[in-house]
């Protein structure tokens, strides 16, 4: 059976998008079958993974008002290994569509069990709001991984962040646990990555994962030509630490 990791933190320009993408694409190097869920109306990991988000008929939006199955909307094997169910700027209204509809908490977990055991990982990237569609993915989750960038106002909105995760837990999904916290954009040459780093460690009893993901050209390069790290440069300090990552991840059972 999967396990189904929602990447979340309703901060923008965090990393959320990035880690999605190379986490996934590097579990699936290392032979594990990935889905990878995009929940977000930007639809930023879909097109990281080349796909032509404006050109879908099915897409997770299709899927939510139940004019598709998720086998209709999910593209198979966009690297090798890993697949993905696409999302675009239609998902923005699944919000005001949703409105009256009888445990609307529960559509994406509804239909990610018909699949949840064809694949070792399910990765959900989570929009930057705590809005219907992180709770969606929030009850579909085993657990929440939450990428934080390394700078000075990071654990501003973290508390607000675990606090909902929190009540998903008491009131939806009484199974969902913190995955951990992941660093992000850590320039080794700055004391404030350093401090920040540190800062965490000693306000968080949530686990701090070891791998710390450099600020890295090639990263910020790969989505615009449609490519995992790992495939775009797998040389790339970027790419070695998003391997070191799903080693981590791997092993945290």
């Amino acid at each position: 059976m999967g396990r189904i990791i929602a990447i979340a933190n309703q901060k923008g320009g965090v990393g959320k998008t990035t880690t999605s993408i190379n986490l996934s694409a590097c579990l699936a190097e290392k032979g594990k079958k990935v889905l990878v869920i995009d929940t977000d109306p930007q639809g930023n990991t879909t097109s990281g993974f080349g796909i032509d988000k404006n050109n879908l008929d099915n897409t997770i939006y299709e899927l939510i008002l139940g004019e598709c199955t998720i086998r209709d909307c999910i593209i198979k094997d966009i690297v090798k290994d890993v697949s993905v169910l696409p999302s675009n700027v239609n998902l923005a209204a699944a919000e005001i569509e949703l409105i009256g509809v009888e445990k609307k908490e529960y559509i994406l977990k509804n239909e990610v069990d018909y699949v949840k055991d064809d694949y070792d990982f399910i990765i959900i990237d989570c929009p930057p709001s705590l809005n219907m569609l992180t709770i969606n993915s929030m009850t579909t989750a085993d657990s929440v991984l939450v990428p934080i960038q390394c700078e000075y106002y990071a654990l501003e909105g973290l508390s607000q962040l675990i606090h909902t995760i929190n009540l998903v837990k008491e009131r939806l999904n009484p199974d969902l646990t913190m995955e951990g916290v992941v660093f992000t954009m850590y320039d080794s040459r700055t004391n404030l990555s350093m401090q920040v780093v540190e800062n965490v460690k000693q306000n968080l009893s949530q686990k701090v994962y070891k791998t710390l993901i450099p600020r890295n050209i090639r990263l910020a390069e790969a989505p615009s030509y449609g490519q995992p790290i790992n495939l775009y440069d797998g040389k790339s300090a970027g790419a070695e630490a998003y391997m070191q990552l799903a080693d981590e991840v791997i092993d945290n059972k």
